[in-house]
């Protein structure tokens, strides 16, 4: 009984999961805040490598 209740109560949140990603209107995010900054692609936007670039700038300077 209890293993049904668990596969229950993980069912259920998978759907809450997947129900929330199709009424959000928009894509999920990365930590980055776009999925082409993921496996090293450049992102024009991804705070973390304009924050790295303008670190090297100064440490350069």
């Amino acid at each position: 009984m209890e293993i049904l209740l668990a596969i229950l109560l993980f069912t259920l949140a998978a759907c809450g999961l997947a129900a929330g990603l199709m009424l959000g209107g928009r894509p999920p995010e990365t930590s980055c805040s776009g999925i082409s900054c993921i496996k090293g692609a450049k992102c024009e936007t991804c705070p973390r490598r304009l924050a790295a670039e303008a670190e090297a700038e100064a440490e350069n300077a």
